[in-house]
Formats: C-alpha cells, sequence, structure tokens
C-alpha cells in the first residue's frame, strides 16, 4: 500500500503508465504518471473541500465520479470511506455501495491496455433507493494549471441545407466572456489553465467524441468517449465541460440523462491516450 497525503493507495501498471487509487476513499484516481517518471499529471488537491449536511466533502485531486446534474443532495455525497477494491485481470474496480438519501452506488472500473499508454475507464452509477431518479453519470478529471484544454468544433453542417445550428455554448454564472482564458475558435475551442481569482466555466456538444489537454511540455491527455446525439445531456445538453480556477483546470465528459429506476444501473465509458512531443497546431491529428 502507498500513501496520499495520509490515504491509502493502490497501484496499477503496465510499463507505460502506472495509476495511483485511493484504496479506502473515492472511487478516486489520485496519480497517473509515465512509466519512470515521478510527475504526476493529475491535480492534488488534498485539502479542498467543503461542509455538507452528510458531513465534509473532500476532493483530493485526480478524477472522480460524479452524479449529474448537479444538485447537492446527489452530488455532493461525502465519499472518504468504504470503497471496496476488487482486482481485474488488466485492473482494478472500485466501488462505493450508496450511502445516505441519495441511494446512489458508484463504481470506477480501470482497465491498462497491455502495452500502450492507453487507460479505459467505466463508469458505473446504480440506484440503490427506493425512488426513480434522472440522472447521468459525470467523469471529471482535475488537471495541474501550465495546460490548454482542447475541444473539437463541428464545421460540418447537420442537415442537407445547412440551415440549423451546429454549434452550441453553456456558460455559468460566473463565467466571463472576456476572461482571457478562453479562446473560442472555428475548429477548437481553448481553455488556458492559468490561475486567476475568478472561475471559468463552459460546457458544449462534441460530435467528434474526444477532447483533449495539452500540458506545457507537449504531452497530449487525449480523452474518447461515446456520442449519443438523438439523446438528451445535462447543462444544457452538453456532454464535455471545462472548469478553471486559480488551482486546477477539470476537463470533464458526460453521459445522456437516464430514468434510473431502483435496481437499475447506468455506465459512461472514457479511454485515455498519452502522447509525447505534440506540437499544439497539430491537436486535431490525434482525434480517434
Amino acid at each position: 500500500m502507498g500513501d496520499f497525503y495520509g490515504h491509502a493507495t493502490g497501484t496499477i501498471a503496465n510499463g507505460q503508465v502506472r495509476l495511483v487509487y485511493l484504496a479506502t476513499a473515492g472511487p478516486r484516481i489520485v496519480g497517473l504518471f509515465r512509466e519512470g517518471s515521478e510527475r504526476n499529471l493529475l491535480a492534488e488537491t488534498p485539502e479542498l473541500g467543503w461542509e455538507t449536511p452528510a458531513g465534509t466533502l473532500r476532493l483530493y485531486g485526480g478524477h472522480r465520479l460524479w452524479v449529474a446534474p448537479e444538485v447537492p443532495a446527489y452530488t455532493y455525497v461525502p465519499d472518504n470511506e468504504g470503497v471496496v477494491v476488487t482486482a481485474l485481470a488488466d485492473g482494478v474496480s472500485l466501488c462505493r455501495p450508496a450511502e445516505g438519501a441519495a441511494g446512489i452506488g458508484k463504481t470506477l472500473e480501470i482497465h491498462l491496455h497491455p502495452d500502450e499508454a492507453v487507460v479505459s475507464l467505466l463508469h458505473h452509477l446504480d440506484n440503490e433507493g427506493e425512488q426513480t431518479v434522472e440522472i447521468a453519470p459525470w467523469a471529471i478529471t482535475q488537471l495541474p494549471l501550465g495546460g490548454t484544454a482542447f475541444l473539437p468544433q463541428p464545421m460540418e453542417p447537420v442537415d442537407a441545407d445547412g440551415l440549423r445550428p451546429n454549434r452550441q455554448l453553456a456558460l455559468w454564472p460566473y463565467s466571463d466572456w472576456e476572461d482571457p482564458r478562453f479562446r473560442p475558435g472555428n475548429e477548437l475551442i481553448l481553455v488556458d489553465g492559468q490561475p486567476r481569482e475568478r472561475a471559468f466555466k463552459l460546457g458544449t456538444f462534441i460530435r467528434h467524441g474526444w477532447a483533449g489537454y495539452l500540458y506545457a511540455d507537449g504531452t497530449l491527455l487525449a480523452k474518447t468517449f461515446a456520442v449519443e446525439p438523438e439523446r438528451r445531456y445535462p447543462d444544457l445538453n452538453s456532454n464535455v465541460e471545462v472548469y478553471v480556477w486559480d488551482r486546477f483546470l477539470e476537463l470533464e465528459t458526460l453521459g445522456p440523462l437516464t430514468r434510473l429506476e431502483p435496481g437499475q444501473r447506468v455506465s459512461h465509458r472514457e479511454e485515455w491516450r498519452l502522447h509525447s512531443d505534440v506540437p499544439p497546431a497539430t491537436i486535431a491529428a490525434f482525434a480517434p
């Protein structure tokens, strides 16, 4: 067992990447490392959190599974203990049964490619309560400042005559159109991971099924995910969101809203790929 600021951890690796997860809290991935490197590609925020009626909610950092839309009763459920770790043939499963009135259990399955810098993540939400709920899995990755998030935008029409809109953008009340970190473009929206006292957040619907974060040293973390354009997503139909503050940038993907009966499960898949020495001008070439 390892240690993350006083919290027990476990590790899985494949010779290309090494992942560190919390062994008792979460589910949470708190470390992503290139093999042979001690530089964590995920943000570390063990001191950040806030009080809720159910206790202290801690962010820890790294990658977490939340419940969308953002409703405190469902989303802000503390997860500081109770995780069950199960070894898998190619990774590990982190399961936290439901607790409290929300009744939503969470499971994060981590699967490593046998010999590439590729990680597959399955995010499961289980309705273990007595009420039907409409929710979506929300996969949130906290990243260290210094890089840039890339969100591809469609240029092609969505109808034969090119008369219907093909792009959309959701902004939160605290988001400023003139925030210098926000750099919209025709093919890519860029959000720079730079510290400012005021947070900025945007959401969009990405039909391409990928988004990425380019670190200052040219390392690219590319996330791919399924897209279901015929279904409805949270937050004004956003399947990708970016939040940046003075400590971290979050690159988030969401599944579609699902009416979940008691005893049912909804799942959301992400695949992470790490690329090295990527010039910013070539980002589009790494699309799946």
